[in-house]
């Protein structure tokens, strides 16, 4: 997708952090907008862009769920007539050891991380597919979906899935010699609010007061660590400059944070070696 003009870019997660980041950097290169989040905070973006003369529409919903997808969709077509970008971006994360992490919490990130770009890739592709024309979407996932960590399974195992999904969904769009090509973002850490996700949380999977992990020394380690590497991360307003280059160059993996590249290439240099996982390598 080399042409972003008077296109429409159709964004999930766009109230804060990388979403908001892409929907001005879309309003920037002159697309027409319809942008999704699960609280009001879309409301600052939707603003911000429109002050930045972007056409834009929004919608209130929730990625796990895949009406809420589905009238995005339908929103978009009403409004626009056609999708040309489509950014799966609404993300969450959990940490904590597996065996302690409440099952809700599974049910939230999997909704979110996983069935938010399912929804996405059900809902639009064959929207995309009868257009027929140059379109592109982009998965957000992160670089936990390209290397593994302690104490983060829940969020690892979503990012991996993240990934393959991304790549099987690309392949068979290939075999089809679609015009519709695929991106995954693999971030490191930047500075976004991805720590405070929480506040984000549907009703049905909110944290319970009665559930001693949300007392544990797990829980509070794990978002004192969250907030810290959010903090400290990259600065997030080059981001979505660099990811839109990616998007016109068509390339698939975008990364962010080279200083992974080796910790990658050591996870695979190892499945391909035989070797067993080490937790030494935490300790240098």
């Amino acid at each position: 997708m080399r042409e972003f003009k008077n296109k429409v870019a159709v964004i999930t997660g766009a109230g804060n952090g990388f979403g908001a980041e892409f929907a001005k950097e879309a309003a920037r290169k002159g697309m027409k907008l319809v942008l999704g989040d699960i609280d009001a905070d879309l409301k600052r973006t939707a603003d911000t862009v429109k002050e930045m003369g972007a056409e834009v529409e929004t919608l209130v919903m929730d990625v796990t769920k895949y009406e809420d997808v589905e009238n995005l969709s339908k929103l978009t077509i009403d409004k626009f007539g056609s999708v040309d970008l489509l950014i799966n971006n609404a993300g969450v994360v959990v940490s904590g050891p597996a065996w302690e992490v409440p099952l809700r919490d599974w049910d939230w990130i999997f909704g979110t991380n996983v069935y938010g770009l399912i929804h996405g890739v059900k809902a639009f592709v064959p929207i995309m597919l009868k257009q027929d024309t140059p379109c592109h979407i982009v998965n957000v996932a992160s670089v936990a979906g390209l290397l593994t960590t302690p104490s983060m399974a829940a969020y690892h195992t979503t990012k991996h899935a993240a990934v393959a999904f991304t790549e099987s969904v690309n392949y068979s769009l290939q075999a089809m010699n679609s015009k519709i090509k695929m991106s995954v973002f693999c971030p490191g850490f930047v500075q976004t609010d991805l720590d405070n996700c929480d506040r984000h949380r549907p009703e049905r999977f909110a944290i319970d007061p009665k559930d001693p992990y949300y007392e544990s020394e797990s829980y509070k380690a794990g978002l004192e660590r969250a907030h810290f590497v959010i903090k400290t991360g990259m600065p997030i307003h080059s981001i979505a400059m660099s990811v839109f280059t990616a998007i016109e160059e068509e390339q698939f993996y975008i990364l962010t944070h080279p200083q992974y590249l080796p910790v990658i290439g050591l996870r695979v240099k190892n499945i391909l070696d035989g070797k067993n996982p080490d937790y030494s390598i935490f300790n240098k």
